[in-house]
């Protein structure tokens, strides 16, 4: 009697698995403000169906039809039917899973390019036109006075980051270039590359109010909603707080409390609980704010292109290696 090799077996169903993990894609459903772009560039070009589509022109058919979806948001009707992958255009993922049931067998990637790159060269611009006193310069320019102010310099401010993830790190390291000090906020604390040092949320009550900037990245998740509350802002010292993680982290009652007692000195948002902002909002008028509507970070046509094919040629033949890959649970 022959016998059994029990390595065989085991070496043939690694394999197995492996094949199965690949995906074969074939019917590809775009919807949002870039379809037709993708449309011009993907059409002819793919050996697959591809439909582009506005979002209020995606019917139950198509969804049905789709065994991929290619979006920055799910459109209202949305449901997943045959779909199996997901493909976010957006790094921020929360439109599909925030308070959102999410399918367990289904795969959700997003968008990873220069979002960091652009993230960065923003909030540098706002923080060199404070140091620089672009506002009171303005001022003086407006009553034709002729007095010099001496800027402050970059180097030795403190800068505290929460959220130490891909953009985190990429903002950290471009800021360090000017000689800021840098410090990472995060739930866990684990040190990442170009922070100075990170530290747990639990600890920001006897470090940041060494802060000078505090600088949100957070992406929106259960765990970070409405998380900058008063527990971080009255730890602040007159810091300057930049949001360009997602509005629904931050509790906007406690930051107008804070800009008026004091505990921050300014705020610049990207991001804002609410999008676009309602036109009622006191955040519109307020003096110490300053507002721009979600432009810090843009996908671009060509990198979100980019990004759904080096995706898409990833699940088919080594989807072991997806860089871009969704952890539900995480929910980033």
């Amino acid at each position: 009697m022959p016998s059994f090799n029990y390595k065989w077996v085991v070496f043939s169903f690694c394999i197995f698995y492996e094949v199965e993990k690949r995906m074969k894609i074939n019917r590809i459903l775009v919807t949002g403000r870039l379809y037709r772009e993708i449309e011009e560039r993907l059409s002819g070009k793919l050996n697959k169906e591809l439909l582009c589509l506005p979002e209020d022109a995606v019917s139950k058919e198509s969804l049905q039809w789709a065994d991929a979806y290619v979006a920055f948001k799910p459109t209202a009707n949305f449901d997943f039917y045959n779909i199996k992958w997901v493909h976010c255009l957006a790094a921020g993922v929360d439109g599909f899973l925030f308070q959102r049931s999410w399918k367990e067998d289904v795969l959700l990637t997003r968008t990873i390019c220069s979002f960091g790159k652009m993230i960065s060269e923003y909030c540098l611009s706002y923080i060199l036109a404070s140091l620089q006193q672009h506002d009171l310069l303005r001022k003086q320019q407006e009553k034709h006075l002729w007095q010099p102010v001496v800027p402050i310099s970059m180097e030795g401010q403190n800068i505290f980051i929460l959220g130490t993830g891909v953009i985190g790190q990429e903002l950290a390291k471009s800021l360090s270039l000017f000689g800021a000090k840098i410090t990472g906020i995060s739930l866990s604390g684990a040190n990442k590359s170009y922070f100075n040092k990170v530290i747990k949320l639990n600890d920001i009550k006897t470090e940041l109010p060494k802060a000078d900037w505090i600088i949100s990245t957070l992406p929106l998740t259960e765990d970070t909603y409405e998380l900058i509350d008063e527990k971080v802002f009255f730890h602040s010292k007159q810091a300057a707080f930049i949001n360009v993680g997602r509005g629904k982290t931050v509790k906007t009652a406690a930051l107008l409390e804070a800009l008026e007692r004091g505990y921050i000195r300014e705020a610049v948002l990207d991001v804002v609980a609410i999008e676009p902002l309602p036109k009622d909002s006191p955040l519109w008028s307020h003096p110490k704010i300053k507002i721009t509507p979600h432009i810090a970070a843009v996908t671009s046509v060509e990198e979100g292109v980019k990004c759904f094919l080096e995706t898409l040629s990833l699940l088919e033949n080594d989807p072991a290696i997806l860089p871009n890959k969704v952890d539900i649970k995480r929910g980033y």
